[in-house]
């Protein structure tokens, strides 16, 4: 790659950083004491696991920056804890990716393997999470996330109100 383009890939990436910041955040604020260790069934993991394992992503994408492919389950089973590694974890991610020295190293095609693994499985596990908050009857509330205020390097619980939420389902017709 140029310097060019990974300046251009480097910028794409923390956008999707910032973005699974925005829309984790969303899905992990104000949940309910018991959701963390809610369970849904034998075959799907509770909140706090998945939450434990999205921390895993991050600290595995952390390394792919390095050019390092090694993974590492490193979770436990406190809610606070593993919040609070996972937005770590984001941040240290991002921090990796404004810096230099990133995506340069012995992993081929860094930025296709950072999006292909741990951001896409990372995605998915907070849509996951979001469903769960509704079987539990938490559910968050819809909004635009085209229009929503999504800032690169804005790495934390907080973020600002959504822009246009809504209420209902977005894919009924009417």
């Amino acid at each position: 790659m140029t310097p060019s383009e990974i300046d251009v890939s480097r910028a794409l990436l923390r956008h999707i950083v910032a973005t699974l910041t925005y829309r984790a955040a969303k899905v992990l604020r104000d949940v309910p004491p018991e959701f963390g260790g809610t369970t849904f069934g034998s075959s799907t993991r509770t909140p706090v696991l998945i939450v434990a394992h999205l921390a895993d992503l991050m600290s595995w994408a952390v390394r792919l920056t390095r050019g390092e492919f090694s993974w590492k389950a490193e979770g436990g089973d406190d809610w606070n804890t593993e919040v609070t590694r996972f937005f770590s974890g984001l941040t240290a991610l991002d921090a990796a990716l404004a810096s230099d020295d990133s995506l340069r190293g012995p992993v081929e095609q860094p930025v296709e393997k950072l999006i292909q693994g741990p951001l896409a499985d990372a995605l998915t596990h907070v849509g996951q999470l979001a469903m769960l908050r509704g079987m539990a009857g938490a559910p968050i509330r819809p909004e635009s996330y085209a229009r929503a205020d999504i800032v690169v390097g804005r790495i934390s619980l907080e973020q600002t109100p959504p822009r246009a939420p809504f209420e209902g389902d977005a894919s009924i017709r009417t």
